[in-house]
């Protein structure tokens, strides 16, 4: 038997089955027992907190293929009201995308391990999730791999992203109850995380700028994000405090330290400083310096550990090909001037 998993199923009731077995073409029947909180509620809603570790909209699907089952009748809508009385069963299909959801074998740089959380320093071109284009070779495909108990965690245990073209330190929860404490820091921002961007123009502003501008999508481009204007378009609250570490006429080194967590947030700001990222192509960036990716690089990682309340503080070395361009363009890079934000 294969040693390869999925999540199509994380029951320990199914010992002598493997989960890549169930992905190739079976299906796993579960029972569905409604209870007193599920009384008047959708069947969608009432999955969710049924069968935890699957999405909502993966749920709907099996919804309208028919693999869900109320009182021996095919359930055909989501917004049947679920009764006390009721009782039910699910055929757990796969779709593509749950079938590439498995455990692959990656080496992965770890900064930090214990049984609790780990800490990574993610290389450039790496993606975080599973998504069209990219349903293999992932990171959560990675700590899949690394870590059977992974399969019990949403996301494997992943709490914020980094690009893929973006290098540098990440927190992954190792338990659930380590997941929701640091899905909690993240969001009252106790999580402090700092950046190093090259980014094109020479520095001409205040050594340190704070950016208070909101992120949206583009209302031209859908494909990107941008600072809007919230009373015209929608978007959300974006900080990013920024300070030149190095200048020269080329470009400039910075530190960013993110007090909000938004897509492309670094890249949109620098951009609406018409500072874009080196390489960054999407945000008006260019290939300069030897970067065939945007030269942005998460340094630094500070928190509290949820568990055993010890301040951690975590340094990633600037990748290669960020040292070569801070050495074509002569900027010195002091790692002791980038310091976690208070």
């Amino acid at each position: 038997m294969s040693n390869t998993k999925s999540i199509i199923s994380t029951l320990p009731a199914l010992p002598d089955h493997d989960a890549a077995e169930l992905a190739e073409g079976e299906f796993e029947l579960r029972e569905l027992v409604f209870g007193a909180e599920h009384h008047n509620q959708r069947i969608d809603r009432a999955l969710v907190d049924l069968v935890p570790e699957f999405s909502r909209s993966y749920l709907q699907q099996l919804i309208d293929s028919g693999a869900v089952c109320v009182n021996g009748r095919v359930v055909g809508k989501t917004s049947l009201r679920i009764k006390l009385t009721d009782r039910g069963s699910i055929e757990l299909r796969p779709t593509p995308q749950s079938q590439s959801f498995k455990a692959e074998h990656m080496t992965l740089d770890l900064v930090h391990q214990d049984q609790y959380l780990l800490v990574i320093n993610k290389p450039a071109g790496l993606v975080v999730h599973p998504a069209p284009g990219n349903w293999s070779g992932t990171l959560m495909n990675g700590l899949l791999g690394f870590d059977s108990q992974a399969f019990l965690l949403p996301r494997a245990g992943i709490v914020h992203r980094l690009d893929k073209d973006t290098s540098g330190l990440m927190v992954v929860a190792r338990r659930r109850e380590v997941m929701d404490a640091l899905v909690r820091a993240i969001a009252a921002r106790e999580v402090k995380r700092q950046y190093l961007a090259l980014a094109h123009g020479s520095w001409r502003d205040l050594k340190s700028r704070q950016i208070d501008a909101p992120v949206g999508r583009d209302p031209g481009n859908r494909l990107r994000m941008a600072v809007v204007n919230l009373a015209l378009h929608s978007g959300k609250p974006a900080r990013t405090d920024v300070e030149c570490l190095a200048n020269s006429d080329l470009g400039c080194l910075v530190q960013c330290t993110l007090h909000t967590g938004r897509t492309h947030q670094i890249r949109v700001h620098m951009a609406s400083l018409s500072h874009p990222l080196v390489a960054d192509l999407l945000y008006g960036g260019s290939l300069s310096a030897g970067m065939r990716r945007q030269a942005l690089h998460a340094v630094k990682l500070a928190f509290v550990h949820p568990v055993t309340q010890e301040p951690l503080i975590f340094t990633a070395p600037v990748p290669a090909d960020m040292q070569s361009a801070l050495v074509l363009w002569g900027l010195q890079y002091n790692p002791d001037d980038v310091r976690p934000a208070h």
